[in-house]
């Protein structure tokens, strides 16, 4: 993701994603005045309250398969039709190669391990590595299609 990140919080504290919003702004004023530029570091942000785990899948899901977009065989992953990632093996050996993704950390090996929370997937090791494959296989030839979703 050459022009964006997306990040996946929870406040630890009351009001700790205003004060965390807060210091990215301070953050971008000064990269600005150390780089000589002008203008927006961070254009915009997007809270959305998660309650159920379904949702939060569907989020860390969205988040780690943003790097298939530079992935032949993978550009329209986002459709809900089967067939948009030809080789869920090959993409995910894709995601796994990229060192700035917390997809590592979520699929056992430690890179991050200072930023993340995990506690969801820690009890049963190589749980989200499957739960992410079975969303990709949904999406591959003879996958589920957007039909027998109805």
């Amino acid at each position: 993701m050459g022009n964006h990140v997306h990040l996946l919080l929870s406040e630890r504290t009351e009001n700790g994603l205003s004060l965390f919003l807060r210091k990215m702004s301070g953050y971008g004023r000064y990269f600005n005045e150390r780089h000589e530029r002008r203008g927006t570091l961070f254009e915009r942000t997007k809270k959305v309250r998660i309650e159920q785990l379904a949702h939060f899948l569907y989020v860390l899901h969205y988040i780690h398969l943003n790097g298939l977009d530079d992935f032949p065989g993978a550009h329209n992953w986002r459709e809900r039709d089967a067939g948009t990632i030809q080789d869920t093996n090959a993409a995910l050996a894709h995601l796994l190669a990229d060192k700035w993704s917390s997809i590592r950390d979520y699929c056992g090996e430690k890179n991050f391990p200072s930023v993340l929370t995990k506690r969801l997937f820690e009890t049963y090791p190589g749980e989200y590595e499957a739960e992410l494959r079975s969303f990709m296989r949904d999406r591959a030839p003879g996958g589920l299609s957007h039909g027998m979703l109805e």
